[in-house]
C-alpha cells in the first residue's frame, strides 16, 4: 500500500473524526484565525500525526480553491479577460509553484516540530486587526 492510501486511511478512520476536522475550518472566520491552522489542530486533537494533519487540511483546501477557480475562469477567458491572459496564467503558475513548495516545507517542517510559533502569529495578528479596526 502506498504511503499516500496508509494517510487517507488514517485522516478518514471514521466520519465523526472527518467532520470534526472539517468542520474547525469554520474557526476561520474568527480575526486572526488561520484555515488551515485550525484544521491542522484539530487534526492533531483527533490523534492524527503533525504530517497526516498538514494533508487533511491541504486537501480540505482543495475543492474550494477549484469551485473559486472554476467561479472566476471564465469570465477572464472570454472578452472581459482580453490583456489578462499572460498575467492570469504566470500568477498562475506562480501560485502553484508557491503553494508547493510551501507544502513541502510545511510537511517537513512537522516531522519534528509544532505549531506553537504559528498560533501565537495568528493570535497577534488577530488581536492587532480587532485593536486596529475597532479604533479606526
Amino acid at each position: 500500500m502506498w504511503a499516500e492510501e496508509q494517510s487517507d486511511l488514517r485522516i478518514t478512520r471514521t466520519i465523526r473524526q472527518a467532520v470534526t476536522i472539517g468542520a474547525a475550518q469554520i474557526l476561520a472566520l474568527l480575526p486572526g484565525i488561520s484555515r488551515s491552522g485550525s484544521t491542522i489542530s484539530a487534526g492533531i486533537f483527533k490523534d492524527l500525526g503533525h504530517e497526516d494533519s498538514a494533508r487533511s487540511a491541504f486537501l480540505l483546501a482543495t475543492p474550494v480553491i477549484g469551485g473559486a477557480a472554476l467561479l472566476k475562469l471564465p469570465p477572464l477567458l472570454g472578452s472581459q479577460g482580453a490583456g489578462l491572459r499572460g498575467p492570469l496564467l504566470a500568477g498562475s503558475v506562480a501560485g502553484f509553484v508557491a503553494a508547493y513548495l510551501a507544502t513541502r516545507y510545511l510537511v517537513r517542517y512537522f516531522e519534528n516540530r509544532t505549531l506553537i510559533p504559528f498560533a501565537i502569529y495568528c493570535s497577534g495578528a488577530g488581536l492587532g486587526s480587532l485593536a486596529y479596526f475597532t479604533l479606526a
